[in-house]
């Protein structure tokens, strides 16, 4: 057996996937459109959406790597990446700003700003999503919209943010296609008044299996042409063994380790071809999947160690070549990057609640410290049962610095799937995708719909509804800060903002929902999620066994800080007026070193296990909580909180006023439910103390930063630290916990000079991205970030 370690097979693959600059492929803009205007009118619109996706599979151009093990792209090659103009349809000055822009930028050949103008818009442009969201949306929402206090993900990307069913490594679409058959044949006409629409939803998902089956009866063809022309023995075999997997998958179950892993990789295609979703498919407990096939595979002689992680990282390759779609506007810089969130879960626990850790589990670990790509995403899912030295080698990976995997709480994300009613039996399959987020894998339609910026409404709070920013009256008129005699009061005037605009984002939401339900089903998708088939009913539309909506809090660190310097400081001290503190924020602080001074250095800070802070922190968690979850949504289900940023923090600082904390006006706020950047001076115990005061079983997921200099967690000592301070998290219910494990100075050279530093990556928020690809305010962000030590 060869050494352990990437081969030059990996090398190769793994060099070119980042040396391929991305690019807009316009293909699948092309054959939509081809097969919008064969069938629209003609058929159901989940027909439609099938017959378009298997039209595009039919067509698009194929492609196969040389020494590829794993097949299949969402465009016509490694970086490529599909238009949707049904969803969003660019302008030509959209492609313009992609391909010219100096940050996740999209190159974009000449003739296909010609295509865009002359064939694509004219079609799309009062056809898209995008463009019916918009033309629905209230006047009060757009406002609200564009001076940041929320966002909006179905914008500009669709639903989807969900993970594989186990189902799939048990059988094939084929057999798929036998269960739609027998829901077909029981349909009612006579007694069920949605028989008609059932049937419609049924035949959609029968074509789309037809068109997924297709698409790898291509490649499979293309294998064998290219093994015809191979005179290299050892390729040939490989490129005939490719094309019997394709033949195999996903027409039928696997039936080894390969044909699992090119299974998975055939569903994923389709589902972020179909559809746009927000975020990517993910495969979930990828260890858990394939242990079996692996076990098998290694008993009959068919595979070792070696082979087994090397397709792994072939995996891992095809991962990171699908950059996230393109975006613009608001929706680029709530979430820049290009990154997919497509997340694996290792680790945790089995279904029957035993330790899930596994020889899989090891090989993943091993596999992502070799490859070092920003996609897929990788965590450790941490149990009480985890072994010991399984969550070292994760603490090892992570403190080299790169920021990956992520740490995450089973026990909590088992719970917090019971409080959101989930059995017990779909609880323990769970885990996270995306950045934190939790669902009950294969079951559960857990769909993102925006950030929400706690923030800002502080400030319309203080300003009676006026924001400064946009110079208009965009909240309800509640008082000048000025004229509050109490911090009650005070409070009182942020709650009636919050719930306002919560009113406002939930009302667009549902709106929204409903044109996805009627207008954009996604049948592929619907296959694969438990209880589409049996109901007949389309996964946007509420299908799934369960269907949740989720509001990302953004900010919590700011506005805890923000309420805590204003009670402490004006209503307990007296130390300036609320008169003075406003005139102070309107001023940037200039002028104003005082009150600057008292806010930013001589206040009680959240993340420093001061209950003073804290108790303010767990009163801001709790209203919004309590303003948001159990809210009914149009799928049958309820909404719910998450409380993470991607890049949102960013986007909604620059929106913002000077904060009464001491931050400057544009600046981001803090990240997650970490601390604002410096106020935690008492250590990370501290940190995590004041952190687990918040109710994280509540919630769908929460998103801890950590910073720290390679010295710290140096040595058997700094490992151990880092592995307790994990687990002292974990058993105060923390829900995620993540780590920057580098020096600020390092950050400081790579912002001078990133073409010395092109390869350094950095965990941001519940992803990593390379620190060259960072706005220079994300990149200012963390490098303040505070860095901790266990002195």
């Amino acid at each position: 057996m060869e050494e352990r370690g990437m081969n030059e097979r990996i090398r190769r693959l793994r060099r070119e996937s980042l040396d391929t600059p991305p690019h807009i492929d316009m293909e699948r803009a092309r054959y939509f459109t081809e097969s919008y205007r064969q069938y629209e009118g003609e058929v159901s619109v989940p027909e439609l959406r099938a017959l378009a996706l298997k039209n595009y599979f039919a067509k698009k151009t194929l492609y196969i790597g040389e020494g590829e093990l794993i097949v299949g792209e969402k465009g016509c090659g490694p970086q490529a990446s599909p238009t949707f103009p049904d969803l969003c349809c660019h302008t030509a000055e959209d492609l313009k700003v992609m391909n010219d822009r100096e940050l996740i930028s999209f190159r974009v050949k000449e003739e296909d700003y010609e295509f865009q103008q002359k064939e694509i818009i004219p079609y799309w442009e009062k056809r898209s999503i995008r463009h019916k969201i918009l033309s629905h949306m209230t006047p009060e929402w757009k406002a609200a919209y564009q001076a940041g206090i929320f966002t909006e993900f179905m914008e500009q990307r669709g639903p989807g943010h969900t993970v594989g069913s186990e189902n799939i490594y048990r059988k094939g679409l084929l057999e798929y296609k036998e269960d739609i058959g027998r829901e077909r044949e029981r349909l009612d006409y006579l007694h069920d008044p949605q028989a008609l629409e059932k049937e419609a939803q049924l035949k959609g998902m029968d074509i789309a299996c037809d068109a997924v089956i297709l698409l790898a009866s291509r490649y499979a063809q293309l294998a064998e042409d290219m093994a015809c022309g191979c005179r290299e023995e050892e390729r040939k075999a490989e490129l005939l063994q490719i094309a019997r997997n394709c033949r195999r998958v996903p027409a039928r179950r696997p039936e080894t380790y390969w044909q699992a892993i090119q299974m998975y990789w055939f569903v994923h295609l389709g589902v972020t071809t179909e559809l746009n979703p927000w975020d990517a498919y993910s495969p979930g407990r990828l260890d858990q999947h394939l242990i079996r096939f692996y076990r098998k595979d290694v008993e009959e002689g068919r595979l070792d160690d070696y082979r087994a992680k090397e397709l792994l990282e072939c995996l891992w390759v095809k991962f990171n070549n699908q950059p996230a779609p393109p975006k613009v506007g608001i929706t680029l810089k709530e979430s820049s990057t290009y990154t997919d969130f497509a997340n694996i879960n290792t680790g945790g626990i089995t279904p029957d609640g035993k330790d899930g850790v596994n020889e899989v589990s090891y090989l993943i670990l091993e596999c992502m410290d070799e490859m070092k790509l920003l996609q897929p995403s990788s965590n450790v899912q941490i149990s009480r049962k985890t072994p010991l030295d399984f969550l070292k080698k994760a603490c090892e990976i992570s403190r080299k610095g790169w920021g990956q995997p992520a740490f995450y709480n089973t026990e909590a994300i088992v719970q917090e799937l019971l409080n959101a009613g989930k059995s017990i039996a779909d609880a323990r399959k769970g885990g996270t995708s995306g950045c934190v987020e939790t669902g009950a894998f294969g079951n559960e339609a857990y769909i993102l719909t925006g950030y929400f910026n706690l923030p800002k409404l502080l400030e319309l709070a203080l300003y009676n509804g006026y924001d400064h920013m946009t110079g208009t009256q965009l909240g309800p008129e509640t008082g000048y800060g000025y004229d509050f005699t109490s911090y009650e009061e005070l409070w009182e005037a942020y709650c009636a903002q919050v719930r306002y605009f919560l009113d406002i984002k939930i009302r667009g939401s549902l709106v929204i929902e409903s044109i996805y339900a009627r207008e954009m089903p996604v049948p592929f998708l619907s296959v694969l999620t438990n209880d589409c088939i049996s109901r007949g009913m389309d996964y946007n539309a509420g299908g799934a066994r369960y269907n949740t909506s989720y509001i990302q809090g953004v900010g919590i660190g700011t506005i805890t800080d923000c309420l805590a310097a204003i009670k402490y400081q004006v209503f307990d001290r007296a130390r300036f007026s609320m008169k003075e503190l406003m005139d102070a924020l309107l001023a940037d602080y200039e002028g104003y070193d005082r009150i600057h001074n008292l806010v930013s250095g001589r206040t009680p800070k959240y993340g420093n296990d001061d209950d003073y802070a804290d108790s303010i922190m767990e009163e801001v968690f709790s209203f919004y909580y309590k303003s948001v979850t159990g809210r009914r949504n149009n799928r049958g289900g309820t909404y719910r909180i998450n409380m993470l940023p991607t890049t949102c923090h960013v986007y909604f600082g620059d929106v913002c006023l000077a904060s009464a904390n001491g931050r400057h006006a544009h600046k981001p706020l803090s990240e997650g439910i970490s601390p604002e950047k410096g106020a935690d001076t008492n250590g990370p115990t501290a940190v995590i103390k004041s952190c687990s005061k918040m109710d994280h079983l509540c919630t769908g997921g929460t998103l801890l930063n950590q910073k720290f200099t390679p010295s710290v967690v140096a040595g058997e000592e700094g490992l151990n630290q880092m592995a307790n301070l994990i687990r002292t998290y974990f058993n105060l219910d923390g829900h995620h916990i993540q780590f920057n494990v580098i020096d600020k100075q390092t950050l400081i050279n790579a912002q001078r000079s990133p073409e010395e530093y092109k390869d350094l990556i950095v965990r941001v928020a519940g992803y990593s991205d390379h620190f060259r690809n960072l706005s220079k305010a994300l990149q200012d962000e963390i490098i303040e970030r505070t860095e901790q030590s266990f002195s």
